[in-house]
């Protein structure tokens, strides 16, 4: 799969981010393997309203990459999750996921003080 043009986006389009419990576990395991000093440095940076709290400004990338929930992972492919920077690669049906262990939203319902 080809990837999408992220750099230079600041996460602008990295939000809402929709959650499972599953989800929230693996990204609550991926936040505490990280070293200290790394974790601190991506937690401490102020974002846009609305965006993913794991999205790391200072390398404009995903800070949880290995352990984003499956929205992200299809994002930029899916007609209704398309990338502005690169609409052809939204070659896909609609992204209809509604799981029923949904939890809530990272920046919303769930912030840094849930993976601390």
């Amino acid at each position: 799969m080809e990837s999408l043009p992220c750099q230079g986006c600041k996460g602008l389009c990295c939000g809402p981010v929709p959650i499972t419990k599953d989800e929230r576990k693996r990204i609550l395991k991926k936040i505490r393997s990280m070293p200290p000093k790394e974790r601190a440095a991506l937690q401490k940076q102020e974002r846009f309203y609305g965006t993913c709290i794991f999205y790391d400004l200072d390398r404009d990338r995903c800070g949880i990459h290995a352990a984003r929930p499956a929205v992200c992972r299809a994002f930029g492919y899916y007609k209704n999750l398309v990338c502005f920077r690169k609409p052809e690669a939204a070659s896909k049906g609609l992204w209809l996921q509604h799981p029923s262990d949904y939890e809530g939203v990272l920046s919303e319902d769930f912030t840094w003080k849930d993976f601390a």
